[in-house]
C-alpha cells in the first residue's frame, strides 16, 4: 500500500495547483484524476473556458512555482467594463469602467486558457521529485482514522493518506464518501464558452455585458493568428442557451455579435463552443476527518467577476498556511476544523453577492432592468465605494 502525505482527489485547475503548492512545500503528494487531461486547445475535450488569476491568487502561483511558467502566456485585466444593455433595444445605454489603477500599478488578473494552464501545470508537475500525478485513475471508496486516511483507487490499489483533499468538482465522490451534503440552487441558466477574435482590440478591458438571461462577457486572450482575441462566456436561461449551442456558425456569430452589442466589432469564432449548466452550490461543512474540501467540492457559483477559481484558490492558500505553520498536525481535527471556520463563512457570503448579481443580469422586466442601471450607475459614481467593491472582487482587504 502506497503512503503520501496528501492524496489529491482531481486533476483539473485546482487539483493541479495544489499538487504544485504542496509539493513546492515539501511534502509528498499523489494526485489522481479519472480523465486524462486534455492539453491541446483544438483536441475533443478540450477545456475552452479560461481563467483570471486575480492578484491574491497570482500571488499563490508566484509562491508555489508556477507563475514564472504561466506568465508569458498571461494576459493582463487592467480594466473591467459593465455595460447596461437592458433598454428598449438592444444597445449599450449605460457603460462604467472600474480600473485597477485606482487601487495599485498591478492589474486586477491575468487571464488564461485553461486547457494551456493544464499544459503548463503538468510540465511543473514533472519537476516535483516528490508529487506524482497518476491520469485515468479515480477515488474508489475512503476510510478514515484518527491517524490517517485509506484511499481505494479505481485501479483496485490503495493508498494511505495524512490528508485527502478532495478537487474533484462538484459532484465530489470524496465529499459523497465522507458523509457531507450540499445545498444547491439551480437557475435554469445554461453558459456556453468559446474564443472569438474581433477587429476592435480588446485594449486589456475585460467587458461584462448586462441585458437579460445572464451576463455576456469577454476577457482577454492574446491575439490569435494576428487578430486581437478573447474568451467568451454567454450566459443564458437552459432553453435559449440550448438554441444557440445548436445554430451554424454563421448564425451563431451574427447572434453573438448582436448580444456582444459590437463592443469589439463583429465576432468570429476561434474554437468549437462548449455548453455547461448554472448552480450555485455550498457543501454544508469543508472538512471530516482526515479530508478537505477545496474548489467545485467546496463550493460552485455562476461564473461573474472571476470570482470561481479564485475562490477556490483562497481555500487552497488557506489550508497551505494552516499545514505549513504546523507540518506534524497535517491533516488532524484541529487543522481541520480551523480550515473550515477560516473558509466557510466568508465563502457563503461570497456568494449570497454573486447570486444576487446573477439575478439581476436576470432580469426581464423592464422596470426592474432600468433599475439595474441605476444601481450600477449610483455605485460607479462614489469613488470610496467603487474601490471597496474592487477591494472585495478581488478578494483583498485592504
Amino acid at each position: 500500500m502506497d503512503k503520501v502525505d496528501i492524496l489529491i482527489s482531481g486533476g483539473g485547475i485546482a487539483g493541479l495547483t495544489a499538487a504544485c503548492a504542496f509539493g513546492n512545500a515539501g511534502l509528498s503528494v499523489l494526485c489522481v484524476d479519472p480523465a486524462a487531461p486534455v492539453t491541446t486547445r483544438a483536441a475533443d475535450g478540450a477545456d475552452l473556458r479560461s481563467t483570471a488569476f486575480l492578484q491574491p491568487a497570482q500571488a499563490l502561483l508566484e509562491r508555489t512555482g508556477l507563475w514564472a511558467r504561466l506568465a508569458p502566456h498571461a494576459t493582463p485585466l487592467q480594466t473591467m467594463r459593465i455595460i447596461d444593455a437592458g433598454g428598449a433595444d438592444a444597445a449599450p445605454r449605460l457603460s462604467r469602467n472600474f480600473d485597477a489603477s485606482e487601487l495599485s500599478e498591478l492589474p486586477f488578473g491575468w487571464n488564461l486558457p485553461n486547457w494551456l494552464l493544464r499544459r503548463e501545470m503538468l510540465a511543473h508537475l514533472h519537476g516535483l521529485e516528490n508529487v506524482e500525478f497518476r491520469p485515468g485513475i479515480g477515488t474508489d471508496g475512503l476510510t478514515t482514522r484518527e491517524a490517517e486516511a485509506r484511499v481505494r483507487l479505481t485501479d483496485g490499489s490503495h493508498v494511505r493518506a495524512r490528508l485527502v483533499i478532495a478537487a474533484d468538482g462538484r459532484a465530489s465522490p470524496i465529499r459523497r464518501s465522507a458523509g457531507i451534503d450540499v445545498r444547491t440552487i439551480r437557475y435554469g441558466q445554461k453558459a456556453l464558452a468559446f474564443a472569438v477574435t474581433h477587429p476592435i482590440p480588446h485594449g486589456n478591458v475585460s467587458t461584462e455585458i448586462h441585458r437579460t438571461g445572464g451576463p455576456f462577457t469577454l476577457v482577454p486572450l492574446p491575439d490569435h493568428e494576428g487578430m486581437p482575441s478573447s474568451a467568451v462566456v454567454w450566459m443564458e436561461r437552459g432553453r435559449e442557451a440550448q438554441r444557440l449551442a445548436a445554430l451554424d456558425t454563421a448564425d451563431f456569430e451574427a447572434e453573438a455579435s448582436a448580444r456582444n452589442c459590437h463592443v469589439l466589432g463583429p465576432l468570429t469564432l476561434a474554437t468549437r463552443r462548449s455548453i455547461w449548466p448554472i448552480i450555485s452550490q455550498i457543501a454544508d461543512r469543508y472538512s471530516a476527518q482526515r479530508t478537505a474540501l477545496i474548489a467545485e467540492a467546496a463550493h460552485v457559483m455562476p461564473p461573474i467577476g472571476a470570482q470561481g477559481l479564485n475562490t477556490s484558490l483562497a481555500d487552497l492558500r488557506s489550508l497551505l498556511e494552516l499545514a505549513e505553520k504546523s507540518p506534524e498536525t497535517l491533516g488532524d481535527a484541529a487543522m481541520l476544523d480551523a480550515y473550515h471556520r477560516a473558509r466557510h463563512t466568508e465563502v457563503a457570503l461570497r456568494m449570497r453577492g454573486i447570486d444576487l448579481l446573477n439575478r439581476a443580469s436576470m432580469m426581464d422586466a423592464q422596470p426592474l432592468r432600468d433599475a439595474r442601471a441605476f444601481g450600477l450607475n449610483a455605485l460607479h459614481a462614489l469613488a470610496p465605494v467603487r474601490r471597496g467593491l474592487m477591494r472585495l472582487g478581488m478578494g483583498r482587504t485592504r
